[in-house]
């Protein structure tokens, strides 16, 4: 009996179990603007356009992008209804924005991805008609329409990190890049400017390395000097508390040769 109530009181859950749970891990969203989304899909939108107007463009905290408040008319109603929506380079205050499919391919309207041509910049891209956007929202982030398949009804996109995508073409689009853009050139240089970085996302800073840990606190901590002492690589089988390192790696080492992006492909 003694035992078996020691073994149950030894031991720590290392930061990366107590992530899930915990509520000290949590986003900081007490300042937040609020959601940012494309208008709910609506019969004007599907069949014609409506027009909108930029009543003035925020920063919210915790994201790197500014957000743009925009006022439509309700058209069942006798009231105005705001959207918080991604401010594209270019956008200014007083601008009228279109959203519809008969839009025109100007700079911050929304349009269904059947209407823009191929080779067009758009960003806060929807990955499922009417989820009001999903893709290339941070940032100076912007996809590329490659091509359209009339057949099949898809749509062929570039997205920011390379990769290729498959989306219907009735998932809509803004047009423009993310405004925002260039913000990771310049250095933090200071520790005190990523406090101030991180205190407004969630609590992930700073990151102390696991080597640096003691054994009883993360699976590669201990001995007498910095060493791993096993395999980085970990089984995403693992039990929670031993899976820490590259999870489920289907490769590991740096990316050797040219890098292939999404254009020499095809």
């Amino acid at each position: 009996f003694f035992f078996k109530t020691a073994r149950s009181t030894m031991g720590k859950y290392v930061q990366a179990q107590r992530k899930g749970k915990s509520p000290i891990f949590k986003a900081h969203t007490r300042t937040r603007k609020g959601a940012v989304k494309l208008r709910s899909i609506d019969y004007a939108e599907r069949r014609g356009y409506v027009r909108g107007v930029v009543k003035e463009i925020l920063h919210d905290p915790g994201r790197g992008a500014p957000v743009a408040k925009i006022q439509f008319l309700n058209a069942y109603r006798f009231k105005r209804d705001t959207e918080l929506m991604v401010a594209t380079e270019g956008m200014y205050t007083g601008q009228f924005i279109y959203c519809g499919k008969k839009a025109t391919l100007t700079i911050g309207n929304v349009l269904p991805l059947k209407q823009v041509p191929e080779g067009t910049i758009v960003c806060n891209v929807e990955a499922r008609v009417g989820d009001r956007g999903a893709f290339a929202r941070g940032s100076g982030c912007f996809a590329v329409v490659i091509s359209h398949d009339d057949d099949k009804g898809t749509t062929r996109l570039r997205l920011p990190s390379g990769g290729k995508k498959t989306v219907s073409s009735l998932a809509r689009a803004q047009i423009g890049v993310v405004a925002g853009g260039g913000r990771t050139d310049k250095p933090l240089l200071k520790a005190g400017r990523a406090y101030h970085k991180y205190s407004v996302k969630r609590n992930c800073w700073p990151k102390i390395r696991g080597v640096a840990k003691n054994p009883v606190e993360h699976p590669f901590g201990g001995g007498n000097h910095q060493h791993i002492g096993r395999p980085s690589t970990v089984s995403k089988e693992a039990p929670s508390g031993r899976k820490v390192g590259l999870i489920g790696a289907r490769r590991t080492g740096r990316l050797r040769g040219v890098k292939k992006l999404g254009q020499d492909k095809e």
